[in-house]
Order: C-alpha cells, then structure tokens, then sequence
C-alpha cells in the first residue's frame, strides 16, 4: 500500500537550522511564527479563530533516515525510536501544539513554535483539552528528565 500527502501550506519561523532549535513547544514559549496555507484550502479555516490552541502536523523534511535505536535530545544513551520524539522516523511526521494568535485570510499567526522554517504543513486540528488533556500519565525514561525539557535545544543528530 502507498500513502500519498500533500502539503496544505508552509509553515515559517525564525528557526532556519536545526542545531540551537527548541526541541519541543514547551521550550519555544513566546517564539513566533506564521503558517501560510494554499488558497485553496483557505475556506477549511472557518471557526478556526474562536480555539487558543491548535495542532500542526507536518513532514519532517529535513530529518535523517531513521534507525530504530537513538541518543534522543535529553540523553546520550541508546533508547527504541518509538519510545522517544526523536525526528528521524519511518514516516517522519511531526506534531506541535501551539498558540493561535490571530488569522488574516489564509495566513495563521502563532506563537510557541518549535519547528524549522519551511517545513510543509499537512493538517491542523484545533487542539480541545477535554478531549485531549490525560490525567495519571507516566512518561517512562523522559521522568528523569522532566526539568530539562523546557530548556533544551536541538543539535544536529538527526539532521541530513
């Protein structure tokens, strides 16, 4: 089976390198940015304005081919690829929650981005806390690492 997407719109930031980036939207507080979607899916953000908080998922376009054991950004120790957020994915796709500021027409405005400027934008769901927020929730070998989350930046590990 092949899956096909197509970018929805490009989505620009001051983060045009990989290395010194926030590695995660609790880390990009304040940081904004501005996603442009095409024309033709400008009518598709109607009502949009009225959530505070949106997802953005995107393509990872930058990132390395994946390997199934990585360092993730919080250690330098070997973990399974799917026990981390690392980039470098057999379908490299990415998810961000961040700010709604405004829209004007087809140009979002936004702000607590963590992702790297040019990145093609697949889709958006307004981000809805009681359907979203979980209660008692372990986050396994990142608990070790719970103070350094919001100030670390990306180095160039997972980068072409």
């Amino acid at each position: 089976m092949e899956i096909k997407y197509h970018p929805i719109g490009t989505i620009h930031t001051p983060h045009t390198s990989l290395t010194g980036m926030p590695i995660q939207p609790s880390s990009a507080q304040g940081i904004k940015g501005q996603i442009e979607i095409e024309e033709r899916y400008a009518e598709g953000l109607q009502d949009l304005e009225g959530f505070s908080h949106i997802y953005l998922i995107y393509h990872l376009h930058k990132a390395r081919p994946h390997k199934l054991l990585v360092k993730p950004f919080l250690e330098n120790k070997l973990r399974g690829l799917f026990a981390t957020r690392a980039p470098s994915r057999p379908n490299p796709i990415g998810i961000s929650v961040v700010r709604l500021i405004s829209i004007e027409g087809a140009t979002l405005h936004v702000e607590n981005i963590d992702i790297l400027d040019g990145t093609p934008l697949l889709d958006i769901k307004p981000y809805v806390s009681e359907m979203n927020a979980v209660k008692n929730v372990r986050i396994g070998w990142l608990e070790n690492h719970r103070r350094e989350i919001d100030n670390k930046q990306s180095d160039n590990r997972f980068q072409n």
